[in-house]
């Protein structure tokens, strides 16, 4: 896609700090990180968001998220724990599917607090879903 920066950054048309590549993904610094060591996995193939993406893209992102990335981020970083996080949609700044990796530390400021003032009841919410 022309417009999309993700495939600008994956051609070199834009310059990133690239922590990991291969043939199917690259791995960027992210700009606006959470914490430090805020990382973006961006499949080299454009695809929208996870509704047309291919299991072979997934499959493999995860594989060099367990065996590369969260060690090294453990190693170098000292992190002690890992969210993995994706938009669709709503929430979904750049339109190219995108794996964010935000490494936790104790003190960390990512906000991932649970606000039961935001959420409606439990069982109705599971039988929406069972229905």
């Amino acid at each position: 896609m022309k417009d999309c920066i993700f495939c600008k950054i994956i051609n070199g048309e834009l310059p990133s700090k690239t922590v990991y590549e291969d043939d199917l993904i690259k791995v960027i610094m992210n700009i606006n990180p959470n914490t430090n060591g805020h990382l973006l996995v961006l499949p080299k193939e454009h695809f929208v968001n996870i509704n047309d993406i291919t299991d072979e893209i997934i499959t493999h992102s995860l594989k060099v998220i367990r065996e590369n990335l969260y060690p090294l981020l453990k190693e170098k970083l000292n992190c002690e724990g890992l969210t993995i996080a994706e938009n669709n949609e709503l929430g979904q700044e750049i339109k190219h599917f995108h794996l964010h990796l935000i490494p936790r530390y104790p003190d960390d400021n990512a906000d991932f607090q649970y606000d039961e003032s935001k959420l409606i009841d439990l069982d109705e919410v599971f039988e929406k879903l069972n229905n």
